[in-house]
């Protein structure tokens, strides 16, 4: 679909009372880059206004975070304090943050020595004080998000420490989101220990008041349907009113979607959702270059193949063009990115 067709919302959809109520659903990189753009167009403690040609503004910009990670700084601080992981969490929050430079650098500084330090990350620690500190592991959240002035809210998939579970290719059966990362089997299949995991019931508000609910970029089973596995999650997606958008990645994952095409991580998400939660797929059809191309085949990653038509047959309008940004990784434009699932958002409902 030509972008210019959303380039000026229609005058039906009111945004007046001061903008949209957007979602964001995910974890790991994806999510965080994603918020860096969207934030841009959120309300600021401190002032900071909205690019001047803005799409639209955020009136409320909510982050849905997975909580499974089991390895690293954040699989130790599970283990000791019996927490949540609080990696994903803290990468949103500095990817939320009002100034990104000193106390940004600070949360995502790793020590490099240190005995019992080594390894940890300086935000996860100062969640893991606040936790213990407040005996409440959302008001950590809350009150780290003051610090760092956020310009919106996160929330963890669920409260409940559950550890991931994958029923793999070769019929295997792997725990742990480490584990199944590890893995040189392809996941076919994902599910929570314990089976049942409530979310928190500001999610389930957020998803039901949204105008804008997106899921992605990030990795297909462990960053994205993880969170669908949380209980009311996707029934919430199925009847929300607002307009829902996958973004699609832009290289696949070696044993997560090794050779799936984007129609294939569509139906490889309703298959654990049961029911059709997307109106539209946002996709990258601008070229990688050959030097990155080659450097992510070693990983065993490549391009994902824009299958449109396949996607269109499942009833998802396709917004396609340039999302990419190039470095010494592939990564998604986030500025570029943001502007567009708004202006999807402010275009009104799939037709």
């Amino acid at each position: 679909m030509d972008l210019s067709v959303i380039a000026n919302p229609p005058s039906s959809r009111s945004i007046e009372r001061s903008g949209l109520r957007v979602v964001a659903i995910g974890g790991g990189t994806g999510l965080s880059t994603l918020l860096r753009g969207l934030k841009q167009y959120a309300p600021s403690a401190l002032g900071t206004g909205i690019p001047g040609d803005a799409p639209t503004s955020i009136s409320d910009l909510a982050a849905v975070v997975t909580v499974t990670d089991d390895g690293g700084s954040s699989g130790r601080l599970r283990k000791n304090f019996n927490m949540l992981p609080p990696g994903d969490l803290r990468n949103c929050m500095v990817a939320l943050s009002e100034d990104e430079r000193l106390m940004s650098r600070l949360f995502r500084h790793r020590f490099q020595a240190g005995g019992e330090l080594e390894g940890h990350s300086f935000g996860n620690l100062f969640v893991a004080a606040l936790t213990e500190m407040t005996g409440d592991f959302g008001h950590a959240l809350k009150l780290a998000g003051e610090v760092l002035a956020m310009r919106g809210q996160i929330y963890p998939a669920t409260y409940t420490n559950t550890t991931l579970v994958a029923r793999m290719a070769n019929g295997s059966v792997v725990r742990g989101e480490t584990n199944i990362t590890a893995s040189k089997e392809q996941v076919i299949e994902l599910s929570l220990d314990p089976p049942v995991v409530e979310p928190l019931p500001e999610t389930l508000a957020a998803i039901a008041e949204a105008d804008l609910i997106t899921l992605g970029p990030g990795s297909l089973y462990t960053s994205l349907i993880t969170n669908l596995l949380v209980q009311g999650v996707p029934e919430a997606l199925a009847s929300a009113k607002g307009t829902r958008v996958y973004i699609a990645n832009l290289m696949t994952q070696a044993n997560e979607s090794l050779h799936l095409t984007a129609s294939e991580h569509i139906e490889r998400i309703y298959a654990h959702t049961q029911k059709p939660v997307f109106d539209y797929a946002l996709l990258n059809t601008a070229p990688v270059s050959e030097s990155l191309r080659e450097r992510y085949a070693v990983q065993g990653a490549e391009t994902i193949q824009p299958d449109i038509e396949r996607i269109e047959a499942m009833g998802i309008r396709c917004i396609t063009g340039n999302f990419a940004a190039e470095g010494d990784v592939l990564r998604h434009d986030a500025e570029r990115v943001a502007r567009t699932v708004l202006q999807i958002a402010a275009s009104g409902p799939a037709q």
